[in-house]
């Protein structure tokens, strides 16, 4: 009871502290900064890496990309750059994709950490920013609109895989998820866009709709491949900043991962709708 009662207080304190944050873009500069500086350490801990070069990129970028264009509300010049980012991000990612259907040991070469830390970490934090500051002004709803999916795929992908759940969806990774969890995440999320899509007035419903399925496909693959870090490293949790949550990545490595394809679908929307 007393573990359930610290899980909740827990939880609900950073809920209500990105929810608070998300309403100023000032704030969000910082609360962002903040997760991204300890997420990263979190994870330079899980691959072994001792250096201050990721904190140093990491503060470069987010300068750079997500305070010149939230705050001094221009992209000029970073356009083209921004986009550079993004294909890097995702080419990345698409290798850790890959590398999770492998069997064998993720491979972490030197230059391979520090290229992890860069485009799987850093350069999340900066879209997340930039998904803040999509219609070229401060607007938190789609953002929020996002974390409540993550939200919602990963409570009725554990209510629903906990009840109903036979086939495990990677079980040498993660032995608890299962494909009727993943189905319910999803299934869920795609009901909840539809109110998304009502009460923010943002996108419409077919794209939040399309926003949800990115969101829980990526997101889970994103809780998967930090999964196999843990694993690597022996770990139960990337920290312990969050009594009974575990560590910040543990709570944002869906959102991490989904964001740069987030930001690229988008980017994609004016030019489709």
């Amino acid at each position: 009871m007393k573990e359930i009662l610290i899980r909740s207080l827990s939880g609900l304190l950073y809920v209500t502290l990105l929810i608070l944050g998300l309403q100023n873009k000032y704030a969000l500069v910082v609360i962002f900064f903040v997760f991204g500086l300890i997420s990263i350490n979190e994870f330079q801990k899980l691959i072994h890496l001792k250096s201050f070069i990721p904190n140093i990129i990491f503060i470069v970028l987010f300068a750079v990309f997500g305070y010149w264009q939230l705050i001094l509300k221009t992209n000029k010049g970073l356009d083209e750059i921004t986009q550079i980012l993004m294909v890097f991000s995702i080419f990345v990612e698409l290798f850790l994709i890959k590398d999770l259907f492998s069997e064998k040991r993720t491979p972490l070469f030197s230059s391979k950490r520090f290229v992890l830390t860069t485009f799987y970490l850093s350069t999340a934090f900066v879209f997340l920013i930039l998904i803040g500051n999509y219609y070229e002004s401060y607007n938190p709803n789609i953002l929020l609109g996002a974390f409540i999916l993550v939200w919602v795929n990963d409570s009725f992908a554990y209510l629903v895989g906990k009840n109903f759940g036979k086939q495990k969806l990677f079980e040498k990774i993660s032995p608890k998820k299962t494909v009727e969890g993943f189905l319910g995440g999803l299934l869920f999320s795609c009901i909840a866009s539809y109110f998304i899509a009502t009460f923010t007035q943002t996108l419409n419903f077919t794209n939040w709709l399309i926003l949800s399925i990115i969101i829980s496909v990526f997101g889970t693959l994103g809780d998967l491949i930090e999964s196999k870090f843990k694993r690597q490293a022996q770990v139960k949790d990337s920290g312990v900043i969050m009594p009974g949550h575990g560590g910040l990545l543990d709570r944002l490595d869906s959102i991490i991962f989904a964001a740069p394809f987030i930001y690229l679908f988008l980017r994609i929307l004016p030019y489709v709708s």
